[in-house]
């Protein structure tokens, strides 16, 4: 019995107990693992900090918010005075033009007054009369030559209404309608009073007579 004991003895102690090369492996992945474990808990410190440190509020800090702030006041004056500055101008140069538009034309029909003016201070006298007359009537012929040129120059020209033509009630205007004889019914007999367009928009119809 006592030779059976000894000799399992040594079988049941080399199964316990470990090779040298286990565990020494064992002991190396331990560490690193540990190392790693405490590198990366060093870099999450690191980051913590440095965000704490970004958003943190120092004297230095606050002077630069201080100083972009004012910097961003400074152009939003700025901006605001230059937008008021060409409304006021934009303003002023809508009234000017308004107030001074018939500037050049005022002074083109200047001078057709000055010639009327010249007509009226005509005097006529016993034994001049035909000829003042006469004078007159051509002085006053060259005058309505010198406006309709005026007028033409400024865009306004005069209608086309003449005995015979067809009634258009976008430029005529009836103003009463007659036995027309040989003209057609519905076209015109008498212009009273010629119209006008200033370039493609109707400043005065003209006024007509027109055949029943």
């Amino acid at each position: 019995m006592s030779n059976n004991s000894e000799s399992k003895s040594p079988e049941m102690g080399s199964a316990d107990i470990q090779p040298k090369e286990s565990v020494e492996a064992s002991s190396e992945e331990s560490s690193e693992e540990i190392l790693e474990q405490s590198v990366d808990f060093e870099s999450q410190q690191d980051q913590r900090s440095s965000a704490e440190n970004e958003h943190s509020i120092t004297p230095e800090r606050v002077a630069a918010l201080e100083h972009q702030v004012a910097e961003l006041k400074d152009r939003y004056v700025r901006a605001h005075a230059e937008a008021e500055n060409i409304r006021k101008r934009a303003t002023n140069e809508v009234t000017s033009g308004r107030k001074f538009a018939i500037e050049g034309f005022a002074k083109e029909i200047l001078n057709v007054r000055d010639s009327l003016r010249l007509a009226s201070g005509v005097e006529l006298t016993d034994g001049q009369t035909d000829a003042v007359a006469a004078k007159m009537a051509e002085g006053l012929e060259l005058t309505l030559r010198q406006l309709d040129g005026v007028l033409e120059r400024f865009g306004v020209k005069a209608i086309d209404a003449e005995v015979g033509d067809k009634l258009d009630p976008e430029i005529h205007q009836a103003m009463s309608m007659i036995e027309g004889g040989e003209i057609e019914v519905g076209c015109i007999i008498t212009v009273i009073q010629p119209g006008y367009k200033l370039h493609d928009r109707l400043l005065r119809a003209a006024m007509v007579v027109v055949a029943k």
